[in-house]
């Protein structure tokens, strides 16, 4: 009898927690709007699309969830036409969630009648190439985005909707990069209209001889940089002359081989295997091999690249290791 009556006041308790539980998430109040309204054009080289996040506690306990350090892990932002078509995630989105990582995240609290508030680009979820009118609600995972679709549908907090109207692309001023010098020549560095195949094995093969500068001359420094969610917020943070500084501290670090090695560690051989693009964007995948020590290890590289000012750049890259040999 004893027995059932502690049974009885244990399921009574995890009812209660359970409705309590539902009863603070319900009075959770996820609400999204632009943070800095202009005229936004369709394509990706046209300036970032920022919507402001904010979560408002509106119950009378506190709320606590995980917020990740790369927010896509955090939020997610359906676009869909006029017609109700889906729009394609972003490139960059899928890859960090698909790729093997750790997620890093903070506990965070928010008391009654507070709120907490956060910017993101719409460009980093979804592909707005296209011009036109669309529908864009957001959803909040406060137990983190789950790979399992059905698992972080059941978390998800929606917000409210907005609209937004893409125009079509301007045209480009066809601005460069900077000069820089060939150390071998003394001549100025350009880029030339090289096929996206040819501008891997460039850079490649620039990075086998130590010519820095030519290794830099076909990569997006800004586009890299930004593949890091807390170095972007810190980019769009700062000045011109703070971003030039990023930029520079940025390139310096790569050299040094103290962020993002896996680019520019040194290949003792590569082979392009397939190239694949369209009129603005494509990827190139090459088998790479690294000497280390006493043996030979493969990697699998995909570089992605995109077409602007007539040549074509490289503005991201993800790896598989294949294992040595």
């Amino acid at each position: 009898m004893k027995r059932n009556a502690i049974t009885s006041i244990l399921i009574l308790a995890c009812e209660a927690l359970a409705c309590l539980s539902f009863a603070v998430a319900g009075e959770v109040d996820v609400a999204i709007r632009y943070f800095d309204k202009r005229v936004y054009y369709a394509g990706s080289g046209n300036g970032p699309v920022f919507v402001q996040i904010t979560l408002s506690n509106r119950g009378a306990s506190t709320y606590r969830f995980k917020l990740a350090d790369e927010r896509a892990f955090s939020v997610d932002f359906e676009l869909k036409t006029i017609s109700n078509r889906v729009l394609e995630p972003a490139q960059i989105l899928t890859r960090k969630r698909t790729q093997d990582q750790h997620v890093f995240f903070r506990e965070v609290a928010v008391e009654p009648g507070e709120a907490l508030s956060f910017t993101e680009d719409l460009r980093d979820f979804a592909v707005l190439d296209e011009a036109g009118s669309y529908v864009v609600q957001a959803r909040f995972y406060p137990e983190l985005f789950k790979p399992s679709a059905e698992d972080s549908a059941a978390d998800a907090v929606l917000s409210n909707r907005l609209t937004l109207t893409l125009r079509p692309a301007p045209l480009r001023d066809g601005t460069k990069p900077p000069p820089a010098l060939d150390v071998e020549t003394g001549a100025v560095l350009a880029r030339a209209d090289l096929p996206p195949d040819r501008v891997v094995e460039y850079v490649l093969d620039a990075r086998q001889k130590g010519q820095w500068e030519k290794f830099f001359l076909y990569l997006d420094l800004e586009s890299m940089l930004a593949r890091d969610g807390a170095r972007k917020r810190a980019w769009l943070a700062e000045s011109e002359e703070g971003r030039q500084r990023m930029l520079d501290r940025y390139r310096a670090d790569l050299k040094n081989a103290l962020i993002d090695g896996d680019i520019s560690t040194i290949p003792i051989e590569f082979t392009v295997e397939r190239t694949n693009y369209g009129a603005e964007k494509g990827t190139v995948t090459a088998l790479e091999k690294f000497r280390f020590g006493t043996y030979t290890e493969r990697k699998r590289y995909t570089y992605y690249v995109q077409r602007r000012d007539d040549t074509w750049t490289i503005y991201d890259y993800s790896v598989i290791n294949l294992g040595t040999e």
